[in-house]
């Protein structure tokens, strides 16, 4: 919530105020048709107020969680680090956050990815099945965290 409403701030109040002088003086100066500061600077202000206008209904619908308030810590929910194991006993580990949250590379995926929508709700030794582009596959979740 907090980088969506920094993006927000600073979307509204320093980017779009700088394009709306630019825009300004380039309309200033004529024909508006040949004007490449004037017709960028249309584009960057409908790009900026698209993105706006996203970031605000985001953040109207988003509710802050605290996983450390989570009451049954033996289930995998939002905010939980999970461990898990496959087949070949090779085992991962992700945290389920917020799909504007999710890194994969540091093992952060988005609550609606396909493998924390298997995982929500599991407890320790439960078998989840994934569909991945690649086929099936099962995990075993071997470890709930919450912090």
């Amino acid at each position: 919530m907090a980088a969506l409403k920094a993006r927000y701030d600073h979307l509204l109040g320093t980017e779009r105020p700088e394009i709306v002088e630019i825009v300004s003086w380039a309309a200033g100066n004529g024909d508006r048709s040949e004007n490449g500061d004037y017709l960028y600077g249309r584009k960057r202000m409908r790009e900026i107020d698209r993105e706006l206008g996203h970031l605000s209904r985001r953040m109207k619908k988003l509710r802050v969680i605290n996983p450390a308030d989570q009451p049954d810590r033996a289930r995998a929910f939002f905010g939980a680090t999970v461990t898990i194991a496959d087949e070949d006993d090779e085992q991962i580990v992700v945290t389920l956050v917020g799909d504007d949250e999710q890194d994969a590379s540091a093992g952060r995926i988005g609550w609606s990815a396909p493998l924390a929508r298997a995982l929500r709700g599991a407890k320790v030794g439960d078998l989840r099945n994934v569909r991945l582009p690649g086929g099936e596959k099962e995990w075993e979740v071997v470890g709930i965290e919450y912090p």
